[in-house]
């Protein structure tokens, strides 16, 4: 039977031999199926939403089942778009493979409750990002009046011929690049709670510069380009703080840190301005994020504040808000820093584009500033590529002479003086500390509106802040006023 049985196999064998069929190749090994999420997690306001994508790997089957883990933590749709709840709190986004019901994944969402409409922690965040309704700086201040009744000032006729009455308008911003770099200045928004601060070593104004450090990420966009040659604006809102801090002529370093010909920091709920006499990251002293129209605004039908724009040559005087001039020019036809113009009220702007009439009605209401020395009528903008650059040409259409300058006020020619910020007194309590405890630096000031402690801390408020080093430090506080600067040194003492 044993032979009878080896031999029938041998001849089966044959026989499928001679028939020219294969045996069939063994199945491949079977993969661990796994399932990966874009993004990992997310930060969402109340009723936000964020899209999720899954990728299944170890099966062709890419189906996935959504759910929420906890029960009031927000809905999810069968393509993955996560709509946050009503509620703060953090919740579980889950995606279940249909190839194997045992393998699922989960992101975290952090929700937290919706600012108010138009409050500055309510501006998202990244590169040109919606401010979703704030305008930086109060309803009262300078950047934010309506000036659309105030008088025509007596040299208006004079100043425009000067920077040139039959030169249209000129839109510094827009679509695409120009000439390999982005048009605009750009700017990033930031939430400090997790960006931290940076040191910024200064190159050429630094007597008159904002210490650090400040919080201004490795990938916030340079004007220009990394590689430009220009001004390399770069432009950093901090939602969380409402601080705005803005660099001219800004390198980043192979540590993080970043080098500056200038700085300046913007408190926006705050009318106060930096000292007479000083430039800023603009060389008329000016912040220069609230004068750039936004792509935002514009879609959303109004930009409520004055504009940017440059001249060919300025006058050696300013007029506030600028607090500084750049020019040997004494003309009194040549417009000083900080001029406001704005377009006539009875210039036809209805069959403008959409885009451009945004901008027009704006000039209208709320005029344009002069904040530095450039191309005559050149509006300043930030870049984005929903910008429509054939309707914002046709901005050229504007003419010098369809503009007339708003009454001055005051020029100065000579900055005003007064009383300098004093520091009466700075302590630390305790003196001496363990490497990463805690020192409270407490202070005194007199005629001072701004305050900046180095290292760590950079800009401050109050009459007191909580440092932590590591080593024995010497803290530096500056005062800050209308008429110059104090600093005053103290040391915390670090011991084993």
């Amino acid at each position: 039977m044993r032979g009878m049985g080896l031999g029938v196999g041998i001849t089966l064998g044959l026989v499928m031999a001679c028939g020219g069929g294969s045996a069939p190749p063994p199945p491949p090994p079977s993969q661990a199926i796994s399932i990966s999420l874009i993004p990992a997690g997310a930060n969402l306001w109340t009723g936000g939403t964020q899209a999720f994508q899954a990728t299944v790997s170890g099966t062709s089957n890419q189906a996935v089942t959504w759910s929420v883990v906890e029960a009031s933590g927000g809905s999810i749709s069968a393509a993955g778009l996560y709509t946050a709840p009503g509620s703060a709190g953090t919740f579980h986004v889950q995606a279940l493979s249909v190839a194997d019901a045992t393998k699922s994944t989960q992101a975290s969402v952090t929700v937290s409750i919706q600012p108010p409409v138009g409050a500055c922690n309510g501006a998202a965040l990244g590169i040109g990002a919606s401010f979703q309704g704030f305008t930086p700086f109060p309803g009262d201040n300078a950047w934010n009046r309506d000036i659309a009744a105030d008088p025509v000032d007596p040299d208006s006729t004079a100043i425009i011929s000067f920077i040139g009455a039959g030169t249209g308008l000129h839109p510094d911003f827009g679509a695409g690049l120009y000439n390999g770099s982005p048009m605009g200045i750009p700017y990033t928004v930031v939430a400090s709670s997790s960006q931290a601060k940076v040191p910024v070593v200064f190159t050429a104004y630094g007597d008159e510069s904002d210490p650090g450090p400040m919080p201004i990420p490795a990938t916030a966009p340079v004007e220009g380009g990394s590689s430009s040659t220009g001004d390399r604006h770069v432009l950093v809102l901090d939602r969380d703080a409402c601080l705005l801090y803005e660099l001219y002529r800004a390198f980043l370093q192979s540590d993080g840190s970043w080098t500056a010909d200038a700085a300046s920091v913007w408190d926006l709920k705050s009318n106060a301005l930096r000292p007479y006499g000083w430039t800023s990251a603009d060389a008329a002293g000016l912040p220069v994020l609230p004068g750039l129209a936004r792509y935002d605004e514009v879609a959303a039908g109004a930009i409520t504040h004055a504009l940017r724009f440059t001249v060919p040559t300025s006058r050696k005087a300013y007029v506030l808000p600028a607090t500084h001039w750049a020019s040997s020019n004494t003309s009194t036809s040549a417009p000083p820093m900080g001029l406001r113009v704005r377009l006539k009220a009875g210039v036809d702007i209805s069959a403008y584009p959409a885009q451009a009439r945004v901008v027009l009605a704006a000039l209208k209401r709320y005029g344009m500033i002069l904040a530095d020395n450039g191309s005559a009528w050149y509006l300043s903008g930030a870049p984005d590529d929903r910008w429509d650059n054939t309707q914002l040409s046709t901005l050229s259409g504007i003419k010098g002479s369809d503009l007339e300058v708003v009454q001055m006020g005051t020029v100065y020619t000579s900055d005003p003086t007064g009383a300098a910020p004093t520091i009466p007194s700075l302590g630390a309590t305790p003196a001496s500390i363990t490497a990463g405890s805690p020192a409270t630096l407490t202070w005194t000031s007199t005629g001072a509106t701004r305050w900046f402690v180095t290292p760590e801390l950079g800009w401050v408020t109050g009459t007191s802040a909580t440092v932590r080093p590591t080593a024995t430090t010497t803290y530096t506080l500056q005062a800050q006023g209308p008429y110059g600067s104090v600093t005053r040194t103290v040391q915390v003492v670090v011991t084993p």
